[in-house]
């Protein structure tokens, strides 16, 4: 039997909305963190909980909703009368990460997103039934560890994907028959504020119950970003990747010399 507190590939999958594999997926990056990416051969997530420092940031993503405060932290785990469902929600959703996407390629996210760069924006755009096998088969259990302060450890977190559902978020109830899964609230957002960013996402997220001790005996605390290994420029050579698309208000200049030097030439001139 599997460790519960392994990492599993797309658990959840029944309870979301998981577009068709050809659904192309764009991601607005500043040129600096894409050049990043491709270097350091890495796909970025942040911690749903940790957006609080942008305009329009999202300071509920990943929350319980306020129509299932009350009842979520009146459900006491029997072995553990002084923890509730409420603390269970809180606690998984400051280990859920998420890599953010659009559906779309809008206005709205152009103008949203990766501002305040010195070189300016770009939108990459993925294909997700190709990113979606590359990701599962890095995830795979078995296949992957966790780094942690230099410390190899078993890979704890689960991949999931799918679109974020848009719900009036003060009257929204989500614990009506049931004690839902935390997943649910990591892809609820609310529709007045954020229902034109159409996003679809791709969370990492870990059990929400007791602590992760290392071999030393302290205890693992979760960043505010991680890491997932992924080959950027794999993905441009396989497909994965479909475009590189950057505004007149980027540095085309630099970002084509810089690609240029990562050996990555744009096709067709």
């Amino acid at each position: 039997m599997q460790d519960l507190t392994l990492g599993t590939v797309e658990a959840h999958a029944h309870l979301l909305s998981i577009p068709s594999d050809t659904q192309l997926l764009y991601k607005i990056i500043s040129v600096e963190n894409l050049l990043r990416s491709i270097v350091g051969n890495y796909l970025y997530f942040n911690r749903v909980d940790s957006y609080i420092d942008f305009p329009g940031a999202d300071h509920h993503d990943g929350r319980q909703l306020p129509q299932d405060q009350e009842s979520n932290s009146l459900s006491r785990f029997e072995k553990a009368p002084d923890f509730s469902a409420a603390n269970y929600y809180d606690q998984s959703r400051a280990r859920t990460y998420a890599c953010c996407f659009s559906l779309e390629n809008s206005d709205f996210i152009w103008n949203n997103y990766a501002n305040g760069s010195e070189r300016g924006k770009v939108c990459v755009v993925f294909e997700f039934g190709k990113l979606r096998n590359t990701l599962n088969q890095i995830l795979q259990p078995g296949n992957a560890v966790l780094n942690y302060n230099g410390n190899q450890c078993h890979q704890i977190f689960s991949v999931n994907y799918g679109t974020v559902g848009y719900v009036n978020r003060e009257t929204h109830q989500a614990n009506t028959q049931y004690l839902p899964n935390p997943i649910i609230y990591t892809y609820l957002k609310d529709k007045e504020k954020f229902s034109e960013e159409k996003e679809f996402r791709i969370s990492l997220s870990t059990i929400g119950i007791g602590q992760f001790a290392l071999s030393d005996g302290s205890t693992m605390q979760l960043p505010l970003g991680l890491e997932l290994a992924f080959d950027l420029k794999a993905a441009i050579a396989d497909g994965t990747i479909q475009q590189i698309l950057y505004s007149s208000c980027s540095d085309s200049d630099f970002l084509l010399a810089e690609l240029h030097k990562l050996h990555i030439f744009p096709s067709n001139g």
